[in-house]
């Protein structure tokens, strides 16, 4: 039994997540208002004897008591596995980063707490910072915005905050590592001065770096060359760029309730956005969007709009800024950027794919940011974010406007740019239908175009991995199957296609959901080792090692499809289930007079019964679901599964 499978077998899903909604019996499970989105009936359902839970309102998804945990506390699975386990009074294996270490984070977030509050009195109160203040007025920040956002000023003296952190007990050691300090020709000294101040905090609200805006009079090197516009604490022990966004530890919230969220490039935009009452809008503080930020992003929303300026939508040389990174699918040892920013448009679209989230671009007034277009028109705003397309309908009118597909060359341009990006669509059937949409842009045959696709893909493809024969430990029970399918994607790499469309819903069990976003995320099989938290290593290797038959492509083919379909009839047993409690435990609070009543006639009933009649034509509907899927035996896994002794 792993770590992860100890702390779930001594929990009690419903102990945990009784701590957070008030639960009532229905049946052999549960039911609460959900905590995820506004209700006022429950549609929230635990369940004690699947230890699981799941949403029939707005939210549609579930999971197990560590996914509960990582969604409602805003947790990565390593945190959420922590607290838990110390819950459960588990002890998990000691991690290759030492106390020291976790010690030295600490200090490293004192650190960065501490300039924040010397930033913040500097800019209330230093006659350095009148130029600050007046800039903040100018861009139309007021008082309430800059307190909630802790503007402040860094000053413009070489040692001014190395001075006073070190009066704080800070050493320089800490600052350098925090990123607060700079190593020069001549030593030490302040890496924001004469700065305006952005704190970038992490989920829970701590200070974990900076952002910087020079001023008029901010000052230059020692060697009088000016320095950029904006400075960023470098990457550091607690500052990730590429995992981080601002603004979101005040976003979160408004986000998962309002069901959409908006990235940026800048600090002022979020600012001006939170400022007139668009708290939804986060920004990638003008680095690169990356995967791990979309991810993140989907805890809270599936529904993200870009905004981008109309000049940079069709200015390829404009898109620096707005660069889309992906994970690496190989990198070299000594590669420092963890996420090699690849092709905008196409990294747009990986990001949507892997991810599973409707990812849009809003276009701006040309030459316009967010942060002025919201302040003159608030109004406006709204409507270009309403007005967002997919992505690739964005792309298809641009390219459509910059080639003259008059001409072969022109249509022959068109699908250059086009065909590439239809390659990291996942779903078949979207991908047929911009196929076809290509199709009658450049004149060409649908076969034709699938047929240039297939052979691209083709030489993307790798030759299979093999299985290590090593004898696993037994799964827990109910995540055989879910094993069995994962070890099938990690063990036939053939699979990916078919394996890329597989809902991480579908699986239950939280240490197989992150290996299944880690496996569509990452290609090679040490690539996915390096994305997944250190705590599922064993998993991984348990998966790696589990003994499979030797299937030819075809029979691996057939076997994640057989396996697919009866995870797909675990989750309509479990969702009928679920109804059949909701609906009965509506059915006593009504009556059956009510009822019969409803079902003479639907009109006159009171909102109350008419959920009831909808929510008893849903369980219909979910029984003839049932019915058409038949019953499946187990036979056509036997071999998969019985073969781990």
């Amino acid at each position: 039994m792993t770590e992860v499978e100890e702390v779930k077998a001594r929990l009690d899903i419903v102990d945990v997540i009784g701590q957070y909604v008030q639960l009532q019996r229905a049946g052999r499970s549960f039911k609460a208002l959900c905590p995820f989105h506004s209700e006022r009936t429950p549609s929230f359902i635990v369940s004690p004897e699947r230890q699981s839970w799941h949403c029939f309102g707005a939210c549609g998804t579930g999971g197990d008591v560590i996914a509960f945990v990582m969604r409602k506390e805003g947790l990565e699975f390593p945190e959420a596995l922590q607290m838990l386990a110390q819950r459960a009074g588990v002890p998990l294996r000691e991690r290759q980063r030492s106390q020291d270490e976790d010690r030295q984070r600490e200090r490293l977030r004192a650190a960065q707490e501490a300039a924040a509050q010397w930033y913040r009195q500097m800019l209330l109160r230093s006659e350095a910072a009148r130029g600050a203040r007046e800039y903040l007025e100018r861009r139309g920040v007021d008082a309430a915005a800059a307190e909630a956002f802790h503007l402040g000023y860094s000053p413009s003296a070489w040692e001014a905050t190395r001075q006073h952190l070190h009066e704080l007990g800070f050493s320089d050691a800490e600052l350098l590592a925090a990123g607060l300090l700079v190593e020069g020709e001549s030593g030490l000294h302040d890496r924001f001065r004469g700065r305006l101040m952005f704190p970038i905090r992490d989920l829970r609200g701590r200070v974990i770096g900076f952002g910087a805006r020079a001023l008029d009079d901010s000052p230059s090197t020692g060697s009088g060359q000016a320095l950029p516009k904006y400075l960023n604490t470098p990457q550091t022990a607690i500052f990730d760029k590429g995992g981080t966004l601002y603004g979101l530890d005040r976003a979160a919230e408004v986000i998962r309730q309002g069901g959409s969220a908006v990235i940026v490039e800048g600090y002022m935009d979020v600012i001006a956005a939170h400022q007139h009452g668009f708290a939804n809008v986060v920004a990638t503080m003008g680095t690169s969007l990356t995967e791990r930020q979309v991810r993140l992003l989907k805890r809270y929303t599936q529904s993200i709009v870009l905004a981008l300026d109309a000049d940079a939508a069709g200015n390829e040389a404009a898109l620096r800024s707005y660069e889309v990174a992906q994970e690496a699918l190989s990198q070299a040892e000594d590669q420092e950027e963890t996420s090699p920013v690849v092709t905008f448009w196409r990294g747009l679209i990986r990001c949507q794919e892997v991810a599973s989230v409707d990812l849009r671009v809003a276009l701006l007034p040309e030459g316009r940011d967010p942060d002025e277009v919201i302040r003159a028109d608030p109004a406006g705003w709204r409507q270009i974010v309403d007005s967002a397309r997919p992505v690739l309908d964005q792309r298809f009118q641009v390219v459509e406007a910059r080639h003259d597909l008059s001409s072969p060359r022109g249509r022959a341009g068109a699908v250059e740019e086009l065909l590439p990006l239809l390659g990291a669509l996942i779903n078949p059937v979207v991908r047929q239908h911009y196929l076809r949409q290509l199709s009658r842009l450049a004149l060409i045959g649908e076969r034709e175009l699938a047929g240039m696709l297939a052979s691209a893909r083709t030489r993307r493809q790798t030759s299979p991995v093999q299985a290590t024969a090593a004898t696993p430990a037994a799964p827990a029970k109910g995540q055989a199957r879910e094993e069995f399918l994962l070890a099938l994607l990690l063990q036939y790499p053939h699979l990916r296609p078919e394996g890329a469309e597989l809902p991480e819903e579908l699986l239950w069990a939280s240490e197989n959901r992150q290996v299944l976003a880690a496996w569509k995320q990452m290609e090679g099989i040490e690539a996915v080792k390096e994305a997944l938290p250190e705590e599922l290593t064993p998993h991984l290797e348990r998966l790696l090692n589990r003994r499979l038959p030797s299937f030819s492509p075809k029979e691996a083919r057939e076997a994640l499809a057989d396996c697919r379909r009866r995870l797909e009839r675990r989750q309509l047993e479990a969702e009928k289930q679920a109804l059949a409690a909701l609906l009965a435990a509506r059915e006593e609070d009504l009556g059956p007079s009510a009822l019969a009543e409803a079902a003479v006639s639907a009109a006159t009933a009171d909102e109350r019964t008419r959920e009831v009649v909808s929510l008893d034509i849903r369980d219909m509907e979910m029984g003839r679901k049932l019915h058409r899927r038949g019953n499946d035996g187990d036979g056509g896994e036997a071999a998969g599964m019985s073969s781990d002794g």
